[in-house]
């Protein structure tokens, strides 16, 4: 490669996928009952284990990476004549794009002739990861740094990630939801949609009643964004928490919606970071469509 694409572990996708596409990753952190932990795609901790501490009722809590954490990662590239290109996770989510800015402006003057992008993906989880995978695509058609730089900015906010939980446990417990909405909903089957801004924050957008309903509405709300309708030839990417037959039944459906999109559906795990706010029961879609405009 002439240049080194790198992103966070946030991306949710999977040590594997990541090396095949040739994208590089810095992890986040987390804390399992007090233990320090790294967002490692279930590297060190599977994400089964993961999911079961949690439903246990094991305390959860995250941090970003910091300054010093980034100027490391990439000096390690830059030392070796690598220019980088690195896509940070939502700054409507975290704050990290942030500590990676000022890395950036910390190594400038260390190394003059080397490049250095630093982009705010607006984007969370394996919609992150679509962005990802686009400009791996575009990458391994030539376009050089500085093209896939403007390329991202461009198009980052056609990624929608649209997601809806099962479970509300855990969006109680992080304040998400009152304990009052949150014990009604659960009395009443409500299953939560929300998506992505254009600013890259999580909006409630509507309270669907069954399961059933809501795998329905997430494949009507692509429908209604997706790049050529019914045409879209597209990838879509799924991720979710310990609830796979839920991502499955939305991938089904997807894929009989969507029969001239890029091979099937791929689903993903929700990573430890991003799952210790959702916990178990949460589904998310991710594909390419119109610009966010709110």
């Amino acid at each position: 490669m002439s240049y080194v694409l790198s992103c966070s572990s946030t991306c949710d996708l999977s040590n594997e996928y990541l090396k095949e596409r040739q994208i590089k990753y810095i992890s986040f952190h987390y804390q399992l009952d007090g233990k320090s932990m790294l967002d490692d795609m279930g590297a060190s901790l599977s994400m089964n284990d993961f999911y079961a501490a949690m439903d246990r009722g094991a305390d959860t809590r995250t941090s970003q990476i910091n300054q010093e954490e980034y100027e490391k990662y990439f000096e390690d590239f830059l030392k070796e004549g690598q220019d980088v290109i690195h896509v940070s996770l939502s700054s409507g989510i975290s704050g990290t794009v942030n500590a990676a800015r000022l890395a950036k402006e910390a190594l400038a003057a260390k190394y003059p002739d080397r490049k250095l992008y630093v982009i705010d993906s607006l984007a969370a989880s394996s919609g992150f990861g679509l962005l990802m995978d686009g400009m791996a695509d575009r990458r391994d058609e030539g376009m050089s740094i500085d093209e896939l730089a403007k390329w991202t900015e461009e198009n980052k906010l056609k990624v929608h990630h649209w997601f809806f939980s099962t479970d509300l446990k855990f969006y109680i417990k992080g304040g998400r939801v009152s304990k009052t909405a949150g014990m009604v909903g659960t009395l009443l089957n409500i299953c939560p949609l929300l998506n992505v801004d254009y600013q890259g924050r999580l909006i409630p957008r509507d309270k669907v009643r069954t399961k059933k309903k809501v795998i329905k509405e997430i494949v009507d709300r692509m429908e209604a964004h997706v790049q050529n309708g019914h045409d879209y030839t597209g990838k879509v990417f799924i991720s979710q928490s310990d609830c796979y037959g839920d991502a499955r039944a939305v991938a089904d459906l997807v894929e009989e919606r969507f029969p001239k999109m890029k091979g099937k559906v791929q689903i993903f795990w929700i990573g430890t970071t991003i799952g210790s706010h959702t916990g178990p029961g949460t589904v998310a879609l991710f594909f390419w469509g119109d610009e966010r405009k709110d």
